[in-house]
């Protein structure tokens, strides 16, 4: 395994955004225990409920009810979770592209949802902001 990057030109340059397969769906549960054959992506405790992020499918199968539809593309860089910058840098990027973003950091990766409908769009915006974070051309 490769050493955690966390310098923000590195990290911007070699982040390689990658579509995951599927659609996934945000719901929120009271606090408690995940119904069975749900599987979450990640789970986050508010004061309001648990936060469960799962494939579409597993909400629509559990009767659910979902908040958000999401596509989930995921950086491949070894991200270091103290790295400073990456997430304004992603965000802002998809912000000048008109996608909402949620964002969830990871021991090894940052993943971001973004609207079903957005997907292409997103990975596009975000390999620009890859191609603009390279080398410069008089540095080889």
């Amino acid at each position: 395994m490769s050493n955690a990057v966390s310098d923000l030109a590195e990290l911007l340059h070699s982040m390689n955004p990658v579509l995951n397969r599927g659609m996934y769906a945000f719901v929120s549960l009271p606090v408690g225990g995940v119904p069975d054959r749900i599987e979450p992506i990640a789970t986050f405790r508010e004061s309001e409920g648990l936060t469960l992020i799962v494939e579409e499918q597993q909400a629509k199968d559990a009767g659910l009810p979902i908040l958000f539809r999401a596509a989930w593309i995921t950086l491949t860089v070894h991200s270091d979770l103290q790295a400073v910058g990456l997430t304004a840098a992603v965000a802002t990027a998809l912000a000048e592209a008109g996608i909402s973003c949620n964002v969830v950091a990871a021991a090894y990766h940052d993943h971001l949802f973004v609207p079903v409908e957005s997907a292409s769009q997103a990975i596009a915006a975000l390999r620009t902001l890859q191609e603009r974070s390279g080398p410069d051309p008089g540095t080889t």
